[in-house]
């Protein structure tokens, strides 16, 4: 495959999913936030709250298929940058505890950042 078909197959690919993310708001809220096992013991407070509201858990869908996608189309420099900002906005995340407002917040900021990462790929016309 060449490097531009990848690139082209990689931003139809991040689309689909984004779009796909975009319509669980049809879909009941499920063991499973997308980044974590609502069932799992030992879940944080913050954690219980994203399983226990659904617009927090099509949120983070929507966050977790974004990074997953964006992560697999960079090398180890850039690929490793994401990962760190990816803990050090968890911590974020966390912070906000049961405020459903603040994690809505930080939700909305983490998806703004990779939707601007996404957005600055160079993609085929």
């Amino acid at each position: 495959m060449t490097p531009k078909l990848a690139s082209k197959t990689a931003a139809l690919a991040l689309a689909a999913s984004v779009a796909l993310a975009g319509s669980a708001a049809l879909l009941p809220v499920t063991a499973n936030a997308a980044s974590f096992d609502c069932s799992a013991s030992g879940l944080t407070p913050n954690e219980k709250t994203i399983c226990g509201n659904l617009t927090l858990n099509d949120d983070d869908v929507k966050m977790a298929t974004m990074y997953t996608m964006l992560k697999g189309l960079f090398a180890m420099g850039v690929s490793g940058n994401m990962a760190d900002d990816q803990k050090a906005w968890l911590q974020t995340r966390e912070a906000c505890g049961t405020d459903v407002s603040c994690t809505e917040k930080a939700y909305d900021t983490r998806i703004d950042q990779l939707q601007k990462l996404y957005d600055g790929i160079d993609k085929p016309l």
